[in-house]
This record gives structure tokens, sequence and C-alpha cells, in this order.
């Protein structure tokens, strides 16, 4: 039985030495710089999204089950979300290949 024990140990120590270990990705350096999302919750059907630079931003907005239910790209930095219907939500927004995930609340 002690044989048994060890040969497993053996094996699971060589697995999980075998992994590969990936790079760090510093989330700091993901980040859009200067984000700002605002007025949330949500009351009129337009948010605004700021950010430091003045480039189109690719806006995608889920349910709460992680279905899409708005896509957009936006060059200035109002989006209409009169369509959802009030409740919580999370918006993502990517801009020169960087994202930000943030809830949104619409009321």
């Amino acid at each position: 039985m002690q044989k048994a024990y060890l040969f497993f140990l053996l094996v699971f120590t060589l697995v999980v030495s075998g992994q590969e270990k990936l790079p760090a990705i510093d989330e700091k350096d993901q980040e859009i710089s200067g984000f700002v999302l605002y007025p949330n919750p949500a009351i009129d059907g337009i948010v605004y999204i700021k950010t430091l630079n003045i480039g189109s931003k690719d806006i995608t907005v889920f349910d709460v089950f992680g279905k899409i239910v708005l896509q957009d790209r936006i060059s200035t930095n109002m989006l209409n979300i009169g369509r959802l219907s009030p409740g919580v939500y999370v918006i993502q927004v990517i801009e020169n290949s960087k994202t930000m995930t943030r809830k949104l609340v619409v009321k």
C-alpha cells in the first residue's frame, strides 16, 4: 500500500513540476488610462465613457447570464443604452488593444 502512495506522489510531483509557467501579465498595462463611466446607475438611456485617448472604442454589454445584449463602436464619449431593460450588466470597453470591464446598472 505504501508503494502505491509513493508511486502516485512521484507521478503527481512530476506532472506538477512539468507544467509550463506563463509570464505574468501586469494588469495595469492592460487597463485604459483615465477610464470613467458615468452616470452609473444610468437613468436616461445614455452613458458617457471617457478615457485619456480620443480614439474609437469597441463596446460590448453583457447581461448577467453572459449573453451579449449590445455591441457598438463609438468615436465620441456617448453610448446609447436606451434599448436595455432595467437591470445589472457588464460593460466591456476595448480601446487600442486595452480592455476595461465594469458593472453597469440601468434603472
